[in-house]
């Protein structure tokens, strides 16, 4: 580009492009046309089925493979997918020189995250164990993505375990696992989707906590329930009080309701055992017997 100053013309430099540095892609998502094999590999799968005509039928006990209901296999040929789909179950034909077979099992796998030391938000060290469930969904995915699918999962539940509770106070960590455990899911399920991986379900097993922490709560626990009685016991002395003043308005109202109240009580306490009970009457009652009297 030229432009002119005070009749001198300059030319500016022409800015450079930038590099792009494109990283390369970490995972397979299988789109697309899948790659063939090659001109060489096609001679090689050629001779490969002379072979298997040559030597029937005895070829036909490496040829002919058999998979479970519960398990696909992935077929590689020269290094590269036949399919996307895997194969099975049931029987199906391979070429024994050029193809490699991978077997996935897509029943629901179980193991156990090893308890981990993990410190809360709170600053209380605790160990915390659960377990896993997941399965195979895509078991394409699962060979080409990923080295083995089962040890990886295994550790990325570990290090997600200590991550999601290191960040969870110790009174959460007790009374919300159902909550925790759905936060664990849904990030080690988005973690393996890319390997072919459903992770169905995550547990928190067991919360250990230090013992002298464990006395502590406790010793809390126990001063709480002390405290709660107490509240209660309180809250009855002020109901009994306040019913037996409400009885005895009632009673100063009515003398005779007072006498007969007193005779009643001797009654009920002569009928428990048979002793001798000295009462003190009460003066106001002998004042009215004996004026009544005379």
């Amino acid at each position: 580009m030229e432009r002119e100053m005070s009749g001198i013309t300059e030319l500016e430099p022409t800015p450079k492009p930038r590099a792009s540095a494109a990283a390369p892609p970490s995972t397979i998502h299988l789109e697309g046309d899948l790659p063939g094999v090659g001109g060489f590999g096609m001679l090689l799968t050629l001779f490969s089925y002379v072979l298997i005509l040559l030597f029937f039928p005895l070829s036909l006990f490496y040829t002919i493979k058999i998979v479970q209901e519960y398990e696909r296999a992935v077929i590689l040929r020269l290094g590269r997918l036949t399919s996307r789909k895997a194969k099975g179950p049931g029987l199906f034909f391979i070429v024994p020189c050029t193809d490699e077979i991978k077997v996935v099992d897509l029943r629901t796998v179980t193991f156990d995250v090893p308890p981990q030391e993990i410190l809360t938000k709170d600053s209380v060290t605790v160990r915390v164990d659960g377990v896993v469930y997941f399965r195979t969904f895509n078991p394409t995915m699962a060979v080409v993505n990923v080295e083995n699918a089962m040890n990886s999962t295994y550790l990325l539940a570990q290090t997600t375990m200590r991550s999601v509770l290191g960040t969870k106070n110790l009174a959460e960590l007790l009374s919300d696992r159902e909550a925790i455990s759905n936060e664990m899911q849904d990030i080690l399920d988005k973690a393996t989707d890319q390997w072919g991986i459903k992770v169905e379900r995550v547990e928190i097993k067991d919360v250990r906590l230090p013992p002298g922490f464990q006395r502590a709560m406790a010793a809390e626990a126990e001063s709480s329930r002390e405290a709660r009685a107490k509240v209660i016991a309180a809250e009855g002395e002020q109901n009994a009080s306040q019913a037996l003043k409400e009885a005895a308005d009632v009673l100063d109202e009515s003398p005779a309701a007072l006498q007969l109240r007193y005779l009643q009580t001797l009654n009920q306490i002569s009928a428990e055992r048979n002793h001798t009970y000295v009462f003190p009457l009460p003066l106001d009652l002998l004042i009215k017997l004996f004026g009544r009297s005379s």
